[in-house]
């Protein structure tokens, strides 16, 4: 693996890790399986890139880009809450609608942003490549980010949030509004979807309206993969874990395409991708043989 494609493979992990982030607050804290995410970072992209070419500030594209993200995951939450739409299903009516917003934000398929002004042009130009300025800016943005959540859960309002995922129906009991806090996690959880696809758009140079396809599966095996290699139960290691997850995804898919031996090729990338999912999803139900050997009894063992 070259220095350039080890960086944009990092690059593109820290980009990532912010759908992990996403993953992690819809998934694990609230208990709401949403593809939500498939839709709304390429929602992130489609506003910020328009924008920017439309001759906005591109840091004002950015966090409208978000709050873009932040509204698609209030409409999954309220085709659930209010219209007692099943979770599952209130996210792919709300996946399968933007692709056609997404073309309308765009007026096409794709926009370019080659030669456009980006939140990285100010560091661009000041003794460091572009290739080691852009994970560095991203991974700047992704450490800021999950310490501010994992603040956030560990607040009060985010432990009733955290209550409402593990059982909404003790936590009504206890005066905790689930209906409010599923609207702020489903809007909390696309908001950072959304900033990851603006983010995206910017240090790629195009948005496009397929960017988001299988965008659910990457964040669910950075969370999963994070999860096996760094087990806790403290929330800030576990935010942690989902974007060490998601950096170390888009390395072994790099160095996968990257081996010639294996004789992969870049349109074997989502066979790569099924691959590292399902062994991430095997991986924390396959136990230790040695550990379960030492476990037994003296007498069993010599048998």
């Amino acid at each position: 693996m070259s220095q350039i494609a080890f960086l944009g493979a990092i690059e593109i992990g820290l980009v990532y890790s912010l759908v992990a982030l996403g993953v992690f607050l819809s998934f694990r804290v609230l208990n709401f399986p949403d593809l939500t995410v498939d839709g709304s970072f390429p929602l992130g992209a489609a506003v910020t890139a328009t924008l920017i070419v439309n001759g906005q500030d591109p840091w004002l594209a950015t966090l409208l880009g978000t709050v873009a993200g932040a509204i698609a995951g209030v409409v999954t939450a309220a085709l659930n809450v209010r219209f007692r739409i099943l979770h599952l299903l209130a996210s792919i009516l709300t996946m399968i609608a933007l692709f056609s917003i997404n073309l309308r934000v765009m007026g096409r398929p794709n926009v370019a942003l080659i030669s456009q002004e980006t939140v990285l042009t100010p560091f661009l130009g000041h003794g460091l490549s572009q290739a080691m300025v852009k994970p560095i800016f991203v991974g700047v943005i992704v450490l800021v980010v999950a310490f501010l959540l994992s603040r956030f859960l560990t607040s009060e309002f985010g432990l009733a949030m955290r209550a409402t995922g593990a059982n909404a129906r003790m936590a009504r009991a206890q005066g905790i509004s689930t209906n409010q806090h599923t609207y702020v996690g489903m809007a909390l959880s696309n908001a950072l979807v959304g900033l990851a696809g603006a983010l995206f758009a910017q240090t790629n140079g195009f948005a496009d309206v397929t960017v988001g396809v299988g965008t659910i599966v990457v964040g669910l095996a950075a969370v999963i993969l994070g999860e096996t290699l760094i087990r806790s139960r403290s929330i800030l290691v576990m935010v942690l874990a989902c974007i060490v997850g998601s950096v170390l995804y888009r390395l072994a898919i790099q160095l996968a395409l990257s081996a010639d031996f294996l004789g992969l090729k870049a349109s074997d990338l989502n066979l790569v991708t099924a691959v590292l999912v399902a062994i991430a999803l095997i991986l924390p139900g396959v136990g230790n043989p040695l550990a379960r050997f030492l476990k037994r009894p003296s007498g069993e063992a010599t048998r």
